[in-house]
C-alpha cells in the first residue's frame, strides 16, 4: 500500500514509500563496475606526478647519470698500468711520464705514453682511458674502430673489443666496457742517421701474436681502473 501525498505549508511532499512484501523479496542489485576511464585518469595523474618529480630533479641537477660499472676517475694512468705481459715480450718498460688529463662532469680523458726496450731499437706507443659520464659511447666507439681499420673482434674483453696487428708490425687494441673506452697501441721505433738510413737493430720482432699479451695487460688494467 502506498500512502497519499501530504500537503505541508502549501508544498506537496510525497509520503515515504512503504516496503511491500513484493519489494522485500527482490534480490539486491549487484555493485556497479568501476568505469575504465577512472583507472585511465588515475594512471595519467600518477604518470604526471612521476614526470613532474623527474623534471623537478632534473632542474635541480639531481638527475642520476648512467651506471659507470665501477670505473673511477684517475690521473696517474701510466703508474696504474703496469703492462707486465708486454714488458716480457718487448723488453723492459721505461717511464715516459704522464700524458694530458681532462676531467669534468661530462667526460674523463687520460693519455699515457709508453715505451719498451732500449732507445735505439725499442718499441713505443700510447695508452688512453676515456670515461663517459653522461652520453652513450657505443655509436662513437664503433665509428672510431672502423676509422682506425680495426676489424678483428676479441672475445671476452669488455662489452666489445677490436684489434689489428698492422700486418705483424704493430698492435692496436680498442675496448668498450659500458661507459669506459680503453685503447692500447705499440709499434717498433725506427732510428735513422743523417742520411735517413735505419740504425741499431733493424730486425723487428714479429708482432703478429701481440694480441695475446695486449689482451692480458688490458684485462689487468680494466680491473685496476675499478679498484
Amino acid at each position: 500500500m502506498i500512502s497519499e501525498p501530504e500537503l505541508v505549508g502549501g508544498v506537496v511532499f510525497d509520503a515515504p514509500e512503504v516496503l511491500t512484501e513484493e519489494k522485500a523479496a527482490r534480490p539486491p542489485r549487484p555493485p556497479r563496475a568501476r568505469r575504465p576511464w577512472l583507472w585511465a585518469l588515475g594512471g595519467a595523474v600518477l604518470a604526471s606526478a612521476v614526470w613532474g618529480g623527474g623534471l623537478y630533479a632534473y632542474e635541480r641537477g639531481e638527475e642520476p647519470g648512467p651506471d659507470l660499472g665501477g670505473y673511477k676517475s684517475v690521473s696517474g694512468l701510466c703508474q696504474l698500468a703496469e703492462l707486465p705481459a708486454l714488458s716480457a715480450v718487448l723488453g723492459e718498460r721505461s717511464a715516459d711520464g704522464e700524458g694530458p688529463v681532462t676531467d669534468d662532469p661530462a667526460v674523463l680523458r687520460v693519455a699515457c705514453p709508453i715505451r719498451f726496450g732500449p732507445p735505439e731499437s725499442g718499441y713505443s706507443g700510447w695508452l688512453s682511458y676515456t670515461l663517459h659520464k653522461v652520453t652513450d659511447p657505443g655509436p662513437e666507439f664503433d665509428a672510431q674502430a672502423k676509422s682506425a681499420d680495426l676489424h678483428t673482434p676479441i672475445d671476452g674483453l669488455g662489452e666489445k673489443a677490436f684489434f689489428s696487428d698492422r700486418e705483424g708490425e704493430a698492435g692496436e687494441l680498442m675496448v668498450l666496457d659500458g661507459q669506459a673506452e680503453i685503447a692500447l697501441a705499440v709499434s717498433r721505433d725506427y732510428s735513422v742517421d743523417a742520411e735517413g738510413n735505419e740504425t741499431g737493430n733493424t730486425e723487428p720482432l714479429d708482432l703478429s701474436g701481440i694480441d695475446v699479451p695486449m689482451t692480458q695487460d688490458m684485462l689487468a688494467l680494466m680491473a685496476a681502473l675499478k679498484k
